[in-house]
């Protein structure tokens, strides 16, 4: 059986440290790496339907929020500093106006020091055990409004709100429309997402 992390240190690192580390890798790296409880988790490149998954998902979320004007939507390869310590590069993200704004970067090469207001992971069977486990605590803990996890494999897509500081019991949508409570009026259909 090959085990759901390809890589996940031993030794405990601070995010001043991490963002050390990440500095000094090759160019050539194309893995992605997060700060989890104090450790670097390395995940390899995901396969093609994820990538597709992926870019539909920003596409439709980046239309959206500039359309109406109301925040910035992030891809992949944006790192998060959460205040529990742990630094993210969830699948998609966006972070309302107002939280951007409060806490904007000061450099264009720094992760972002801002909760996003919506997170999305897409399911790999190199992240699916972390996405819905440990990632979904994460979220929660640092208080991300809205959760979804896309799973490619069972086509749907579940979606966590954030009430009293914790995530509600999820919906499970298999067709027909996501709709979102952080982004108002935006929907999503389930099979786009899955469509070649």
């Amino acid at each position: 059986m090959i085990a759901d992390t390809a890589f996940r240190s031993e030794e405990c690192f601070t995010q001043k440290e991490f963002r050390r580390w990440v500095e000094a890798r090759p160019r050539a790296d194309v893995n992605h790496y997060e700060l989890i409880h104090g450790r670097i988790v390395m995940t390899p490149p995901a396969g093609w339907t994820h990538g597709r998954v992926e870019v539909k998902v920003v596409r439709v979320l980046e239309e959206h929020a500039s359309k109406n004007k109301l925040g910035v939507v992030f891809g992949s390869s944006t790192g998060y500093d959460l205040p529990s310590g742990d630094t993210v590069e969830p699948d998609a993200s966006y972070v309302s106006a107002e939280r951007f704004a409060a806490k904007p970067p000061s450099s264009p090469d720094e992760f972002l020091r801002v909760v996003p207001s919506l997170v999305i992971e897409i399911l790999s069977p190199g992240t699916a055990k972390r996405d819905q486990r440990e990632k979904k605590d994460i979220y929660e803990r640092n208080s991300v409004d809205e959760y979804w996890i896309i799973d490619p494999r069972r086509r749907l897509v579940m979606v966590y709100h954030l009430r009293d500081r914790r995530y509600d019991s999820g919906q499970t949508f298999r067709a027909g429309t996501v709709r979102s409570r952080v982004l108002q009026k935006l929907r999503v259909r389930v099979d786009m997402l899955f469509a070649l």
